[in-house]
């Protein structure tokens, strides 16, 4: 096939009616009628992808779709050959020479792409939330492989991204060594838990291009789509690589808090805590991969490109920066705003993407087996069952310390032993922050009874009991009377000059 051929089927697309847009990437072309999308593969050759022949671009978009039907069904309509007939005219689907292949798509309003309602500053928790658990949801189901180790997947693609990065040219020589060599320490230091997880089935078939322009808000829910389809190895990876990419773009785009939440309730539904070391470098290698990605276009394009290549180049350098694990829990009664500081403060605590939450009432969902809005029985908080509630939260957070990674802990603890049991969940050389939140009790018992698809089952009355029978504590008090940003940032005032005390 030659370049005009593909000349000629952009122009045979182009010219469908109610054609409106046409959009542009490094390996496709996208054209946009009022009710459709079609989306041609370009004719180019990289060192990750072969589109060169028109037969490969229809195998590319018969696996697209085929790929994307499992999370996107009601998007991706039909592969569409574009043949010439004898004539010499295209059309779809013909008996004649087979010019190119294009994935016919059902349109959608491009305001509803997770990129541009992250641009509208309209990423919301539920939203956030049903993302973490579609995403955790499709990973339980995808197709486990285990041909190749963890450690082997990763090192393929820091090879392939190093070669990529030394092609465009953008980066000097001594950062693109420093970025490999602080790569290769990474890899070297957690190859044993990738080959452990690939073991234990965590390598799956994924989404491959998880970021937020191939999520959409479709028919009332989160949709991935545009899954990485030319690649069978690149896709096929940790869940948590494929995850990353996700954390990564908002981390990237400064959307912190919104990346922790993504990973906190991610890893609520997913048994993943085993491999929570591995995120920092994982986002730092999907930063490297992007870095590599835009720079093409910046060898083309504009110096906005260059800029963007830049910084996610920076971003993968500063992701591998190691911050030290610390403990912090959040006590106080119910209302008292536990949760909502815990969530404000989380990003700014430890390694990307933040502290991991461990919330007593989410807990104690799960342990029933039940979602975090779905109301328990009063036989849930029978004193015996929240003795293994605050056990669990006990256990989880020290598995976490001892990975390296950064605990809230949120919960009453109202009780002496409480308090104890998580205090003693510290590794030694890891620094413990209590925090007692405290507000007027008419304001607490406002805000539970207003309380609207909360994980806490508090009522009014259970709020005076805990009010009357609280023990006096020794954590630091703080008042969260006021705005949630604002305890939440005296809360990492108090943390951090903690830390400088230590220090000195």
């Amino acid at each position: 096939m030659t370049r005009q051929d593909q000349s000629d089927a952009i122009a045979f697309l182009s010219s469908l009616s109610d054609v409106t847009e046409r959009h542009d990437t490094h390996i496709s072309i996208i054209i946009l009628s009022d009710r459709r999308a079609y989306k041609l593969k370009r004719a180019v050759c990289f060192p990750y992808l072969d589109f060169s022949t028109s037969s490969q671009r229809l195998s590319a978009c018969q696996r697209e779709l085929e790929l994307n039907r499992r999370t996107a069904p009601s998007l991706y309509v039909a592969v569409r050959r574009i043949t010439r007939e004898k004539s010499g005219r295209l059309t779809f689907d013909g008996s004649g020479e087979l010019v190119d292949s294009v994935v016919e798509m059902v349109r959608f309003d491009q305001r509803d792409l997770f990129s541009q309602i992250a641009e509208r500053n309209e990423l919301g928790l539920a939203l956030l939330t049903n993302t973490a658990l579609a995403i955790a949801d499709f990973h339980r189901d995808a197709t486990i492989d285990d041909r190749r180790s963890g450690s082997e997947i990763m090192a393929a693609v820091q090879r392939m991204n190093s070669e990529s990065i030394r092609a465009v040219g953008i980066f000097s020589a001594d950062r693109t060594h420093a970025l490999e060599m602080a790569f290769k320490a990474s890899l070297d230091r957690l190859g044993w838990l990738l080959d452990e997880r690939s073991r234990s089935g965590k390598v799956r078939r994924c989404h491959g291009d998880l970021h937020l322009r191939n999520i959409c808000f479709l028919d009332g829910s989160p949709t991935l789509f545009d899954c990485l389809e030319f690649d069978e190895d690149l896709a096929t990876i940790d869940v948590l690589y494929d995850l990353a990419f996700l954390l990564m773009d908002l981390w990237g785009r400064g959307l912190r808090a919104e990346a922790n939440w993504v990973f906190n309730r991610h890893f609520d539904a997913a048994d993943d805590d085993d491999g929570v070391t591995l995120l920092p470098f994982f986002m730092a290698v999907r930063a490297s991969v992007r870095a590599h990605v835009v720079a093409v276009q910046a060898t083309n394009e504009t110096a906005a490109a260059f800029k963007e290549a830049s910084a996610y180049f920076e971003l993968a350098s500063d992701l591998l920066n190691v911050s030290p694990p610390q403990l912090v829990a959040v006590g106080g009664l119910s209302g008292s705003g536990k949760s909502s500081v815990a969530a404000a403060a989380a990003h700014r605590l430890g390694q990307p993407p933040g502290a991991r939450v461990l919330s007593s009432d989410r807990i104690r969902k799960r342990l029933y087996g039940v979602s975090a809005e779905t109301r328990l029985p009063p036989e849930a908080y029978q004193p015996n069952v929240s003795k293994l509630v605050y056990a669990e939260q006990a256990r989880i957070a020290e598995t976490y310390l001892k990975n390296g990674h950064a605990v809230i802990a949120d919960a009453v603890f109202d009780r002496v032993e409480d308090r104890q049991r998580i205090e003693a969940a510290v590794p030694e050389t890891v620094p413990f922050n209590g925090f007692w939140l405290d507000a007027p009790l008419e304001l607490l018992i406002d805000r539970v009874r207003n309380r609207v698809g909360d994980p806490s089952d508090a009522t009014p009355s259970v709020l005076r009991q805990q009010a009357r029978s609280a023990t006096k504590t020794e954590w630091q008090s703080l008042s969260s009377g006021e705005a949630v940003a604002n305890t939440a940032a005296r809360l990492i005032g108090c943390v951090q000059a903690a830390s400088d005390m230590v220090e000195r």
